[in-house]
């Protein structure tokens, strides 16, 4: 299945690939598009939008575009839900959420600064971030 959401991808935007590609669909595809590009680029390549406003895969309240995720596959793994709690906090204005809230968040934030001279686009910045999240859960799994 294809995804489409907004270029520069920051925590929400990197964690739901990063949830969808090791709990959904292994051989997902990403596409980072200008925000006024993603409705017609969903429509042309048959896409499900995400983390953009007016999308079932989109923030709702306090919630983000990962816990809707997580909510539309029905997933019920314990420490998905904890990891959900932190990128909440970190993707939204409640970094004080979680302990781990801000330093998600502080680490996103380096990422996405160092992303135009160091990685040239939005699959790059998926790749090196990935383990990032794979630690979190993993941290969160064992605290479990």
């Amino acid at each position: 299945m294809k995804y489409v959401t907004r270029a520069h991808a920051k925590v929400d935007r990197i964690a739901c690939p990063w949830l969808i590609k090791r709990f959904i669909d292994k051989d997902a595809e990403f596409l980072f598009v200008d925000a006024d590009k993603v409705a017609v680029t969903a429509e042309r390549e048959a896409a499900i939008p995400f983390d953009v406003p007016n999308v079932e895969l989109g923030h709702r309240g306090e919630r983000c575009s990962f816990d809707a995720i997580i909510e539309k596959y029905g997933l019920s793994d314990p420490a998905l839900l904890r990891l959900a709690e932190i990128v909440r906090g970190a993707d939204t204005s409640n970094r004080t959420l979680t302990a781990e809230s801000a330093g998600l968040y502080a680490l996103a934030s380096g990422f996405h600064a160092l992303s135009p001279s160091r990685f040239k686009d939005d699959h790059a910045l998926l790749e090196v971030e990935f383990p990032v999240y794979d630690a979190l859960y993993e941290f969160c799994r064992i605290q479990a």
